[in-house]
């Protein structure tokens, strides 16, 4: 079963007109699901495999898909009431321990939303239409269940418009158009994507160096300051020109201070390691450090921004602009927008 790079959406500011299908946009990990007979393999973005890590949706697929197929989507979980995404225990799912990977099977377990058909028994559905792929899709799912779900999707334009506006309070992250005569071109950005759009404005409390070498910003870590007046960790900044990564790192020097005098001292390195935070590390890439050097928290950034997970941005966020004129004490959690809340369970059915 060889990998297949999933298809690509490319990002538009509003929902396009044409002959399209509307379906939401999910907020999980990707996927493209093989199964062969009783061998079965969830690819992932960048074609590593995620099926170790979900052994529950391995079982169901062997239970209920059929015998040969190829199918892309979105591995996701609810949170505990089953209300809204939880992008934060889908991340705890990848664990290098087996033991923890069936415990979290159990407490935490998977669903897979299913948006696209690639291959059935014999016959390969690349070339055909997405027209096509759906109406042979909803008959290949027609007898599934739980944990598998085909995504809604419509044609109506206006009621992709209100799913955009109203899924976001179940935790999803905008809105897909595919072209109704599409074929499934891998890896390309063929598909049209629409995701929300906010701003905020941020304390820049620290700073990573660039991966070129000392000398240059590679992201600004972002704070914002909650009721009881902590500076809170919501995520980060890093697209910027070479330039203008180093004309950071030299504007930035005079706020460098020490973690003792700085609202993150729990981030202070302990003696004889080679900088804070140095035992966490990216759960994808464990050779990540993701130490920083801390900053007296003075300048305010004005950031883009899709979404939230919780108290922190879901994606990195961009740069807009310098706040000058903004106290960074009045950068708190009170400014961000919150989306209506909608049951996660009326969209998957």
């Amino acid at each position: 079963m060889p990998p297949v790079a999933p298809m690509l959406a490319k990002a538009v500011k509003e929902i396009p007109r044409g002959e399209l299908s509307f379906e939401p946009k999910w907020d999980g990990f990707r996927s493209i699901l093989f199964k062969d007979d009783g061998e079965i393999e969830f690819g992932s973005r960048n074609e590593r495999p995620l099926t170790r890590y979900f052994p529950e949706l391995v079982q169901a697929a062997i239970d209920q898909l059929p015998e040969r197929c190829v199918l892309d989507g979105e591995i996701v979980i609810p949170d505990s009431g089953g209300r809204r995404l939880d992008f934060e225990a889908l991340l705890q799912r990848i664990h290098p321990a087996e033991s923890r990977v069936r415990l979290l099977a159990e407490q935490t377990p998977a669903q897979f939303v299913i948006f696209d058909l690639l291959a059935l028994n014999e016959d390969g559905y690349m070339a055909a239409p997405f027209a096509e792929r759906r109406a042979v899709l909803e008959h290949v799912l027609a007898d599934a269940g739980p944990p598998f779900h085909l995504t809604p999707a419509t044609r109506d334009r206006e009621q992709a418009g209100r799913w955009f506006s109203q899924f976001e309070g179940a935790g999803l992250d905008g809105i897909v158009a595919k072209p109704l005569d599409g074929v499934y071109e891998p890896d390309k950005r063929v598909m049209f994507k629409v995701k929300h759009e906010r701003t905020a404005d941020c304390v820049v409390a620290g700073y990573r160096e660039h991966k070129s070498g000392p000398g240059a910003i590679g992201s600004l870590l972002l704070g914002l300051y909650d009721d009881a007046g902590r500076l809170a960790s919501v995520g980060v900044i890093g697209a910027f020109p070479l330039a203008m990564r180093r004309q950071l790192f030299a504007e930035l020097q005079p706020l460098v201070t020490s973690f003792d005098e700085h609202p993150w001292n729990w981030a202070r390195p302990d003696p004889g390691v080679r900088g804070p935070r140095d035992a966490e590390h990216s759960r994808w890439n464990a050779s990540k450090d993701l130490s920083f050097v801390p900053l007296r928290p003075e300048r305010v950034v004005e950031v883009r921004y899709d979404h939230m997970e919780g108290t922190r941005f879901r994606h990195t966020a961009q740069f807009v602009r310098w706040r000058p004129d903004r106290d960074p004490k009045s950068c708190g959690f009170g400014q961000l927008e919150e989306p209506v809340s909608f049951n996660l369970a009326g969209i998957l059915g």
